[in-house]
C-alpha cells in the first residue's frame, strides 16, 4: 500500500476507510447492515487499509462504536481518527467530547483527532485542549477539517502549525477547487490533505462517461479510477467509504492503479481544473 507523510514524520496508508453514515442500524431491523459494516471495515483492514476515520458526529457516536465493535482485539497497527464538532471545541469540551469517543471506540489513544469544521470558539483555545489530550496520552496528534487557506493561515497565528497533522476536506473530480491554493498551500507546509467523499456521493460521480471510459481502459471500475485520480499526488489521503466487504477489496485495489496522461486529459476535459480561487465544497 502506498504511504503519505504526515507533518510529523508518521507515514499512513494512502487509502483509508471513512464511515460516515455507517451504524445507524442499532436495532434489530437494522443488524444485517451493520455486520455487513463491520465486515466491510474488517476487510479494508485486511487489504491494507488500515486507516480509519469516524467522527462524534456521525450517528451521535453511533458509528464510533461500530468502528470499535469491528476492531476489537485489532487495534495494533490501525491508525484511528475522529472529530470534535465545533459545539464541543472548547478548552474543557475537547477534552471531554475525546473522552467519550474514546469509549465509544473502546480504545485509550486516537492516532489523530481533528476539529470536524469551524466554529465559534477561538482556534487558540480549540488548540489548548488538543494539547492538552496529547500530554495526556489520549491523542497521539491532531489536525483540522473543512479549513481553507484562510482558516489554516489563521490556525499558524494561534498555534505551530507543524503541529497540524492534516486537513480532511471534501476532494473529487467534481470538487477540485483545493487545486488552485488549498493543496499548494498545504503542500509548502508539508502537510498532507485528507480527502473524504473521494468517489462522490449518490453515485452520480461514478456514472460519468469520462470515468467509465478511463476505467474500462484499465478493466477497472469507475470508482478505482476515482482514487486513482485522487491518489496521483503524493500527499493526499482517501478515504471512501462502503458498507460493503467486496468495495472494500476493491477500493484496497485501486492503489495499484496509474492514470496515464491521457486517462488525466479525459478527466480535465470532463471536470476542468479550477482557474480562480473557489469557495471551499463541504457536504
Amino acid at each position: 500500500m502506498k504511504r503519505v507523510t504526515l507533518t510529523d514524520g508518521t507515514a499512513v496508508p494512502a487509502l483509508g476507510q471513512g464511515t460516515w453514515m455507517m451504524g445507524e442500524g442499532m436495532m434489530a431491523e437494522g443488524q444485517a447492515d451493520r455486520r455487513a459494516e463491520i465486515a466491510a471495515i474488517q476487510a479494508g483492514i485486511d487489504h491494507g487499509m488500515t486507516l480509519i476515520d469516524t467522527a462524534e458526529m456521525y450517528g451521535g457516536g453511533r458509528s464510533e462504536a461500530l468502528v470499535g465493535e469491528a476492531i476489537a482485539d485489532r487495534r495494533d497497527g490501525l491508525f484511528l481518527v475522529s472529530k470534535v464538532l465545533p459545539s464541543n471545541a472548547s478548552r474543557r469540551g475537547v477534552v471531554e467530547a475525546c473522552e467519550r469517543s474514546l469509549r465509544h471506540l473502546r480504545v485509550d489513544v486516537l492516532d489523530l483527532y481533528l476539529l470536524h469544521w469551524r466554529g465559534g470558539v477561538p482556534l487558540a483555545e480549540t488548540v489548548e485542549g488538543f494539547e492538552a489530550l496529547r500530554r495526556a496520552g489520549k491523542i497521539r496528534r491532531w489536525g483540522v477539517s473543512n479549513f481553507d487557506v484562510e482558516d489554516l493561515e489563521e490556525l499558524a497565528e494561534a498555534a505551530d502549525i507543524r503541529d497540524c497533522a492534516a486537513n480532511q476536506v471534501l476532494y473529487n473530480p467534481e470538487h477540485r477547487g483545493i487545486e488552485f491554493d488549498l493543496i499548494p498551500w498545504q503542500r509548502r507546509h508539508g502537510m498532507p490533505v485528507m480527502a473524504y467523499s473521494p468517489i462522490g456521493q449518490g453515485g452520480r460521480l461514478l456514472r460519468h462517461p469520462a470515468l467509465l471510459e478511463v476505467a474500462g481502459r484499465h478493466g477497472a471500475t469507475p470508482a478505482q479510477a476515482a482514487l486513482a485520480w485522487a491518489l496521483r499526488h503524493d500527499d493526499v489521503v482517501a478515504i471512501p467509504k462502503t458498507g460493503h466487504a467486496e468495495r472494500a477489496a476493491e477500493n484496497a485495489a485501486a492503489a495499484g492503479l496509474t492514470l496515464s496522461p491521457e486517462d488525466l486529459a479525459a478527466i480535465d476535459r470532463a471536470f476542468p481544473p479550477p482557474r480562480r480561487k473557489q469557495p471551499l465544497a463541504m457536504i
